[in-house]
């Protein structure tokens, strides 16, 4: 089943069950898939890829930990707390992460393909970088490997 139409199937059930945080999540990311759908088109219909999918995913999942962050500093954990409700529902859909050792790992193979020795090639790395691991790891944690590996 491709990842948008699970998303459908586990709204629909969240309505019959009446998961009133769930369904407040996953309407949410209908709206942002259909309106990624929209944008997508060309002449007549389009339809997501499970990597453009995880895309909005990722896009969605970035926003809320952005909100969580903010609300902490602003001692509002309450909100905090209902982000990251949130944010666990979308992690669910994401697929697992490649940790910050096996990027690394990743980072020092491509530096060394390239040729790259410095900060001024770290534009070239990054672009091969989050090409290769597209929906497979956050950029700022690819970015933070990259850099610390050119330094």
């Amino acid at each position: 089943m491709a990842l948008k139409d699970q998303i459908m199937a586990d709204l629909k059930q969240a309505m019959k069950n009446k998961d009133q945080d769930r369904l407040r999540v996953l309407r949410s990311l209908k709206s942002s898939l259909l309106e990624r759908e929209i944008s997508e088109r060309k002449e007549g219909e389009a339809t997501l890829s499970d990597e453009q999918v995880i895309e909005v995913l990722m896009k969605a999942a970035k926003q809320r930990k952005e909100s969580i962050e903010q609300f902490e500093k602003g001692g509002r954990d309450d909100l905090a707390q209902s982000e990251k409700d949130e944010l666990e529902i979308i992690n669910s859909y994401l697929p697992e992460m490649l940790s910050e050792e096996e990027v690394r790992d990743i980072a020092r193979e491509k530096i060394d393909q390239l040729g790259a020795e410095n900060m001024a090639d770290m534009g070239k790395v990054m672009g091969a970088m989050m090409q290769e691991l597209k929906g497979k790891a956050e950029g700022s944690v690819v970015s933070k490997v990259v850099k610390e590996e050119l330094s």
